[in-house]
């Protein structure tokens, strides 16, 4: 199998799986708090819309450049966790509520993550694609997005014990990905949810686990964006 062809597959699976435990919930799940600050599980739905909409745009808009960027470096690590205070998160929570009814959120995110889905495995793997300023060819964009469907995946379980996480294959690419855009190596007995959950913030480190660490400890979380 190509890189493409890998990345493709990653992408549909991680995808496929993120709508599927989505569109399982329970409607009072979409009340529980999700593993984003200040979200709740419906608020992340909605972000996984918004999300749906920007692959799409991004897959039809041509760069006028050579790629600027690849799926590691497309993400940037930010300073400071998020706060849920940003102005785009604040309208994500409002757009969020809007819907009401979690089934039409739920039914919003199959039809257009859908769409997406589809739209990513028709795309020309080579072809290079312009979003947020940055070039970069099909194949790293689709290589990129199995980390954020796969932490947002970890983020939809957070205080959903019973839902089905994210496929192991899509883990275990994200891990390698975030080790990449860190610079940084976990300890290789630490399961791959782990690494993304400590690495990126999303659960405090033991002192068990600092210990593990040694000095990368100090440099946690690493808040991509």
């Amino acid at each position: 199998m190509d890189h493409f062809s890998r990345s493709a597959e990653l992408f549909s699976r991680s995808w496929a799986a993120l709508r599927a435990a989505v569109a399982d919930l329970p409607e009072e799940a979409f009340e529980r708090p999700s593993g984003c600050t200040g979200w709740l599980v419906r608020d992340l739905v909605c972000h996984l819309v918004i999300d749906a909409q920007d692959v799409l745009i991004t897959l039809v808009t041509p760069a006028s450049t050579e790629p600027t960027v690849d799926a590691v470096t497309y993400w940037h690590v930010d300073d400071e966790p998020p706060t849920g205070e940003d102005l785009l998160d604040a309208l994500t929570v409002r757009l969020a509520a809007a819907y009401q009814d979690p089934a039409l959120l739920a039914f919003h995110l199959d039809d257009v993550g859908s769409a997406a889905g589809r739209a990513a495995g028709l795309a020309d793997p080579d072809a290079v694609v312009s979003t947020q300023g940055q070039a970069l060819t099909v194949g790293d964009y689709l290589t990129a997005y199995v980390l954020e469907w796969t932490l947002h995946h970890l983020d939809l379980i957070h205080r959903l014990p019973g839902v089905q996480g994210p496929p192991v294959e899509g883990l275990a690419r994200s891990r390698g990905l975030l080790e990449e855009i860190a610079g940084a190596v976990f300890p290789a007995s630490w399961s791959d949810a782990d690494v993304l959950l400590v690495g990126t913030g999303r659960r405090p480190v033991t002192e068990r686990e600092k210990g593990e660490l040694g000095a990368l400890a100090r440099k946690l979380p690493f808040v991509i964006g």
